[in-house]
């Protein structure tokens, strides 16, 4: 009857979960609010159509568990010790300092040397799922915010494996001694690293038998065993559950077998998390809320800020503008998912008394439902900020005059920069980052740090006596904001900028741009042409529409009014005939033979309607020409024509062979 009872409470949840979800996708905010927002309507708190969590909290244990899993999967030891400094600084700093503040206001509270610590666990983490869905969502995973969020989002992640493994030591820690607590201390640690030693011998090998048997769906079962497997044996030795499958994750992350792993795992992560997340909506105590909301409210308040002034602070110390800092800082400043995982581990332990936990619940549900509006408005915020940097201009960059200002010093912005200094042209390169800058001066570079969309970064560039200026980042808000303010301080200037998408072309233009060039189409242009080439069509052609579909904007890729003109020619070549060449090697079986003894119009239907011998131009050749070795012989005919005769060239060149 339970089993029952617990399927009819799945098919609740999920019947109401489905339009919900679908409404939060087109207010453009990620699926988890919906799961939040569905377990808080039906949940036993409000509508009551579910009485009881209990059947769906297991479930969410498992969530829990695979959640973790594919964090250590997805979490790349190569980029993190490549990004370590930066990530060991901001991460290892926020993680330290959240955790002492947290812990002298748990004290100021009244609260336990152990409750103390443990709330600055419980404030130290952000979430990730919402930050990584967001930042993909608006292009902005490769901007310099974009970067040093996710850098300390794999800190963090990193840090919930030791914090879980505290816990426990934390919540006995009043009845033992404290050679008793070093001694838990030690006794964990150690089987962690017995159990991390003997999955890394083993799980690689199980992996690899998996992948030999070549059935997928023994691969995905035995994935979910080795997963759920691990946190099992860490749970029979005492410690959580999700610390085994953090564990499986990591070690699968080294393995060559990971992105089969995700990709086989991704479905029923999904399902499982999305149960972790109803629960934690039906967790939301109405009631409670309305009682406390003042007290909720002020705390909400006093965390988010707390987070963002740290945050912003420890990537400032970077020399990173204060636009990036704060914008980093509000990215991160809301509570995350896995503090809640740390929370229900705590409660288990009495760290939390049941008021403290229902008002971490609602502070945390309100602060993930908040970040999407503070991250949709973070970059107008941002740029109202005062400019707090800037670089002085120095001899070099006052004698500067019909230069350009290359904005980014990424692939893009190197690459420009490398040949206007092969080419002699005066520039100046401005970006962001710091490490950049600091790689680009040992290079020679001639480049200030700073943000461009402050009005003074620009003037010390001296953009009022530039002639170019080259976006070439990758954040589409900066892009934007830079686009506008260049033409405002220099009317007359020539604004090349570099987008993601096509779809910013329009914006891009309006606000100011003469030319913008889109990765995204570019790529297309590219595809296109080469597709053209196998069909034959001459180069000159190639360019000619190339250059025809940039001039109109890209307008016949972006689905705007566009005549037929951009294709009429290639359709006339194509109906027409089209020419291509062919290489006279000394292997040819057309060496000494005649145009007529070849009789390649006759097979193929092409013609030979030239010759270049020794550099010298042979037109219209009669039947009698000889060929003769390294003659480059011009063929005409239809596409299909000259690629029979090149088959037939090379057949016969091959059959020569043997």
């Amino acid at each position: 009857m339970n089993e029952l009872n617990l399927l009819k409470d799945l098919l609740i949840l999920l019947a109401f979960a489905i339009p919900i979800i679908y409404l939060f996708n087109k207010l453009d905010l990620p699926s988890i609010f919906g799961f939040i927002v569905t377990g808080i309507i039906i949940g036993p708190n409000f509508l009551r159509l579910i009485k009881s969590n209990e059947g769906i909290a297991h479930l969410s244990e498992i969530g829990i568990a695979l959640l973790l899993f594919s964090v250590g999967i997805e979490i790349s030891f190569n980029n993190f010790i490549k990004n370590f400094r930066e990530v060991l600084f901001v991460g290892g700093l926020q993680v330290i300092a959240t955790i002492l503040i947290g812990f002298v206001i748990g004290l100021n509270f009244n609260y336990s040397v152990q409750q103390s610590i443990f709330i600055g666990f419980l404030i130290t983490h952000s979430s990730t799922a919402i930050i990584l869905k967001m930042l993909s969502d608006r292009d902005e995973l490769d901007t310099p915010h974009g970067k040093l969020a996710v850098g300390t989002l794999v800190f963090q992640d990193l840090i919930v494996l030791p914090m879980l493994l505290l816990i426990p030591i934390l919540g006995f820690a009043h009845e033992a001694t404290f050679s008793d607590t070093i001694v838990r201390l030690l006794g964990s640690f150690g089987l962690i690293v017995i159990i991390f030693l003997i999955s890394k011998f083993l799980m690689p090998q199980i992996l690899y038998f998996l992948i030999q048997l070549q059935m997928r769906d023994v691969f995905i079962i035995g994935v979910i065993v080795l997963s759920l497997g691990t946190a099992f044996l860490t749970h029979n030795f005492g410690l959580s559950f999700a610390i085994g499958a953090f564990i499986a994750g990591l070690i699968i992350s080294e393995t060559e077998y990971t992105h089969q792993v995700i990709s086989d795992i991704i479905p029923f992560k999904e399902v499982f998390t999305s149960f972790f997340f109803l629960s934690f909506g039906m967790l939301f105590d109405l009631n409670f809320f309305v009682m406390h909301i003042k007290e909720i409210f002020l705390l909400l308040i006093a965390v988010m800020l707390l987070k963002t002034v740290i945050i912003t602070g420890i990537i400032s110390l970077l020399r990173y503008p204060f636009r990036i800092s704060l914008m980093s800082g509000i990215l991160l400043s809301q509570i995350g998912e896995f503090s809640f995982v740390i929370a229900l581990t705590g409660f288990d332990f009495n760290l939390l008394s049941e008021n403290d936990y229902k008002l971490f619940v609602s502070v945390t549900i309100f602060s993930m439902l908040i970040s999407p509006l503070l991250l949709k408005y973070t970059p107008h915020i941002a740029s109202k900020i005062p400019k707090l940097q800037i670089q002085k201009s120095s001899d070099e960059l006052s004698r500067l005059k019909n230069h350009v200002i290359v904005i980014g010093y990424g692939l893009n912005g190197r690459n420009v920069s490398k040949v206007l200094r092969e080419a002699g042209i005066p520039y100046i390169v401005i970006e962001a980052n710091p490490r950049n800058v600091k790689t680009a001066r040992e290079m020679r570079e001639n480049i200030i740090i700073g943000d461009a969309t402050k009005r003074e970064i620009l003037q010390t560039a001296h953009i009022d006596e530039a002639k170019i200026v080259v976006v070439a980042i990758s954040d589409s808000m900066s892009t934007r904001i830079i686009t506008k303010l260049a033409k405002q301080l220099n009317k007359d200037i020539y604004l090349i900028v570099r987008t993601r998408y096509v779809t910013d072309v329009e914006d891009l233009i309006k606000l100011g741009a003469d030319e913008v060039i889109p990765e995204e189409f570019e790529t297309s242009i590219q595809i296109l042409s080469r597709v053209l080439k196998r069909y034959h069509i001459p180069n000159s052609v190639i360019l000619a529409q190339a250059n025809t579909l940039r001039t109109e904007s890209y307008g016949i890729f972006r689905d705007v009014r566009f005549t037929e003109h951009a294709f009429d020619h290639i359709n006339q070549i194509l109906a027409k005939g089209t020419i291509d060449t062919v290489y006279v090697d000394e292997d040819s079986y057309a060496i000494n033979q005649t145009l007529k003894e070849l009789d390649l119009r006759a097979k193929t239907g092409a013609t030979v309607i030239s010759v270049v011998r020794n550099s010298e131009f042979i037109p219209n050749p009669s039947g009698d020409f000889k060929i003769e070795k390294s003659d480059l012989l011009v063929l005409f005919g239809t596409h299909n024509a000259i690629d029979r005769a090149l088959e037939e060239l090379n057949a016969k060149s091959t059959i020569n062979d043997r």
